[in-house]
């Protein structure tokens, strides 16, 4: 008997173990390498996973840690919040160490104080791709009556097409004219997947002269919103989102673009199952600047054009994760004509760890004007920024389809982070410029 009762303590004592040891793993997959705060304000960090961390300044002046200096470090439970603060910009570290033992290093980064102009304008959006993209391929009858697939096995929906015949692609009239005069062979050079390649392909003879098979597009317009504006540099961040083309539901490649003024002509409202859209009037000849990056997490580029004066032109800080709080908030946004208001909404919910970057916090409409006009979140109020606190805290990025009052946001910090990471490298919109080849 007290056998039985001395193996059933241990394995219950095994168990406890494993799960416990399990739930650390799991929070230190999930844990994140980099964490980044502004210097001169204090953060509350809320983890509340079973391991305990050292923390180390490498370059910062002064770091405080639960309100008490860091001179060689201080280690802390991550059960509980963590409050720190720092003077200046540099860098500190946090060792992570489960059972006594280190699993994890974490680098914070203390970053100066940053202030952008939140906007809200609405702009047409026109991008024209890096080379000619393809949308599908299909069969081509020859001036005999037979069915051939000159494109099939070669080229795929998402390749972008940069040379024909030694000749770069600035556009698909550009490829027509190759795949007019090439004969009985047309050698393209391709990107696929970041990767160029060539492939060769016989056109076929039909009664509209030679033809490849293949669907292709150059360019994308429609309308959305600028979420903000950086006085320092002149940059603009807009959608939140990257803009995707709707047949591929690939990330599009910029050769060039531009934003244009625009107006709201029309709401279609939305309602549960039917996203809503604004419809505007762009005015392509008054162009207020030019897009430079499409990004998962937004277009950016430089204003051509000082901001017009219907918006409050005064900076506001930009707010780190951990200064956003579930609870009252605004969004600035543009649903008639010109007009730039800001409306009410409530932050439901802030997930810092989530996977998906444009989806890091919910929101939901609660301003009941807005709720009139739009039904709620609608296509076009893209980029809207949030603001909470008098601090810009995100852009409203998605609608939930089965509920159009509320949406997700994505922090205005991964927006300007992926600006700037990602200036040199390659919204709602409306595909346009399809053409069969």
């Amino acid at each position: 008997m007290i056998k039985r009762f001395t193996r059933t303590i241990a394995i219950c004592a095994l168990l406890s173990i494993g799960i416990y040891a399990a739930i650390c793993i799991a929070h230190i997959i999930d844990f994140p390498s980099e964490i980044r705060l502004t210097e001169n304000t204090q953060h509350q960090l809320t983890f509340q996973a079973p391991l305990r961390a050292t923390i180390a300044s490498d370059t910062v002046d002064v770091l405080m840690v639960n309100h008490a200096p860091v001179e060689e470090g201080i280690t802390v439970s991550l059960q509980n919040p963590v409050w720190i603060e720092a003077s200046s910009s540099g860098t500190a570290t946090m060792q992570l160490s489960a059972f006594g033992f280190p699993v994890r290093e974490v680098t914070l980064d203390i970053l100066p104080g940053l202030e952008v102009i939140p906007c809200g304008i609405t702009v047409g959006v026109r991008i024209n791709t890096n080379g000619v993209m393809v949308l599908g391929t299909g069969t081509v009858i020859d001036t005999d009556g037979q069915y051939h697939n000159p494109s099939g096995g070669k080229l795929r929906a998402g390749d972008l097409i940069l040379n024909a015949n030694g000749k770069d692609l600035t556009s698909k009239e550009d490829l027509m004219t190759a795949i007019a005069e090439s004969g009985d062979t047309l050698l393209l050079q391709i990107m696929r997947d970041n990767e160029t390649i060539e492939t060769t392909i016989t056109p076929v003879q039909s009664e509209k002269g030679n033809m490849i098979g293949s669907w292709v597009r150059d360019s994308t317009q429609g309308i959305g919103t600028i979420t903000y504006f950086n006085p320092t540099t002149g940059n603009f961040g807009a959608l939140g989102h990257g803009i995707m083309d709707v047949d591929t539901k690939k990330l599009m490649s910029v050769k060039s673009g531009r934003i244009t003024a625009a107006r709201i002509t029309n709401v279609k409202k939305g309602a549960r199952g039917t996203p809503g859209e604004l419809v505007g009037e762009i005015q392509v000849g008054n162009v207020l600047g030019q897009i430079k990056t499409n990004s998962p997490f937004g277009i950016y580029g430089v204003m051509s054009q000082p901001l017009p004066s219907n918006i409050p032109l005064e900076p506001v800080r930009v707010a780190k994760q951990d200064q956003i709080e579930e609870g009252p908030a605004i969004i600035r946004t543009n649903v008639a004509d010109s007009e730039v208001r800001d409306f009410a909404i409530n932050v439901e919910s802030v997930n810092r760890f989530s996977t998906d970057e444009t989806k890091g916090m919910v929101i939901r409409i609660t301003d009941p004007e807005l709720l009139a006009i739009t039904g709620g979140i609608v296509q076009g109020m893209s980029g809207s920024p949030i603001l909470q606190n008098g601090k810009i805290i995100g852009a409203v990025t998605h609608v939930f389809v089965q509920d159009p009052t509320k949406g997700y946001g994505i922090f205005i910090e991964n927006m300007i982070r992926h600006e700037q990471e990602n200036w040199s490298t390659e919204a709602d919109v409306a595909s346009i410029g399809k053409q069969e080849l």
